[in-house]
Order: structure tokens, then C-alpha cells, then sequence
């Protein structure tokens, strides 16, 4: 027994380092990382936090981001974006664990990590939940409730659409240049749309989104 829980010791022990190393060589994401400041916003219609339970996670925290296809559908529609855009947005962030003893875990080495099945960064969540139904929520929730983090990501691609231009330049459907919001920020979305060329992890990204897409319309539909 005592051999047992030493190797279970040291199972927590290399977890760390091992996603480090892991995470370190994946290209990422997450709302609001690549912004200095939160994204500005609109006034918008209120939401109701978390009206559709989270299917529970599995012990290792992987998932399937199909499984929260109502929610999906659900914050979507409040928030009056596309549902299969959202969706792609969450498949583009299953890269990485999202078991929430993970997270916290993972919190302690990288303090500035993002939280969520929807990898929100804390600035961009408490910008996002102001005025809306969420705002009592604290962004340590998000690990554990799923639901929450699809509703935060629905209302933070809202966000990015209400900064979007009438017209814009450059190849990107508007579903594009939001999703390139939610991964760089909204300054660094409105220099895309001014005709400027995202950075390598930036188009990495948006070669995610699209790869996703099919199968994120699938799941919706």
C-alpha cells in the first residue's frame, strides 16, 4: 500500500510538468488572451445563467464539446450569435484537460491561465458579465460549471460583434473575424478587419476554426 500511494504521489508530481511540456508545443487560445485590455462592450440583453444543466465530466476531463450542443443552441440564441460558431469555438479549445482539479492545479504554475471548457481568461470574463444575468458569478466557476463557460463565450462573441465595422477588408466572413476576437482580443480583431495579416497563432487558430466548422455545424444542426 505504502508503494501504491507513492506512485500515486508521483503521478500528481509529473502531471504538471507533463502538461506543461504538452501545452507548451499547442498553439491556444482562450478569450481575451491576446488583448492588454478586456474587449469594450455593448449594452445587451440579459441571459439566465446556466438554464441548461452541464453534463458532468469525465475524471479525466475529457469531453465532448457535442454533448453541450443545447447549450449551445440555448446562449446563442440570447446572446444573437451563430450557434455553430460557438460550437466551433469550443472545439477549438478542447486542446487542452479541462478537468477542474486540473485547472487549479494547473492555475498554480501558470497564474495567468484561462478557465473553462471556453478557456476565458478572468479580464475578459468580468468585462463580459457586466449587466448581464451572470454577473454575480465569479470566474472560478467556470471549471466546474460548463454550463456557464459556453454562456460567457456566447456573450463575449456578441461583444466582438458589436465592434465589428460596417465593412471590412481582408478574406474573413464576420463568423472569422469573431472568432479571431475571441482568441486575439477585440483590438487585434479590428486590425484584421482593417486589412492587417494575423500572426502565426492567430492564423492557427482561424485553420482550427475551419477544420471545425463542418463538424461543429453537425452538432448543432
Amino acid at each position: 500500500m505504502a508503494e501504491q500511494r507513492r506512485g500515486v504521489r508521483m503521478r500528481w508530481l509529473v502531471l504538471p510538468a507533463a502538461a506543461l511540456m504538452a501545452w507548451g508545443c499547442v498553439r491556444g487560445g482562450g478569450a481575451g488572451q491576446g488583448s492588454a485590455d478586456p474587449p469594450s462592450r455593448t449594452p445587451a440583453p440579459a441571459s439566465t445563467a446556466s438554464a441548461n444543466p452541464s453534463p458532468s465530466p469525465s475524471p479525466n476531463g475529457a469531453y465532448d464539446p457535442a454533448a453541450f450542443a443545447p447549450q449551445v443552441r440555448t446562449y446563442a440564441k440570447k446572446a444573437g450569435i451563430s450557434a455553430q460558431l460557438l460550437m466551433a469555438i469550443l472545439y477549438n479549445e478542447a486542446y487542452k484537460p479541462h478537468d477542474p482539479a486540473f485547472e487549479r492545479s494547473w492555475q498554480k504554475y501558470k497564474p495567468d491561465a484561462a478557465f473553462g471548457i471556453a478557456n476565458m481568461h478572468r479580464a475578459a470574463f468580468d468585462e463580459t458579465k457586466r449587466g448581464r444575468d451572470f454577473a454575480a458569478r465569479s470566474w472560478e466557476e467556470l471549471p466546474d460549471d460548463r454550463a456557464l463557460a459556453v454562456e460567457a463565450a456566447a456573450w463575449y462573441l456578441h461583444d466582438m460583434s458589436a465592434q465589428l465595422p460596417a465593412h471590412w477588408q481582408g478574406p474573413y466572413s464576420r463568423e472569422e473575424l469573431m472568432a479571431l476576437g475571441y482568441n486575439a482580443g477585440g483590438g487585434n480583431m479590428a486590425a484584421f478587419a482593417r486589412g492587417a495579416k494575423p500572426g502565426s497563432q492567430a492564423s492557427d487558430y482561424l485553420s482550427r476554426l475551419r477544420d471545425n466548422w463542418t463538424k461543429a455545424g453537425k452538432a448543432v444542426g
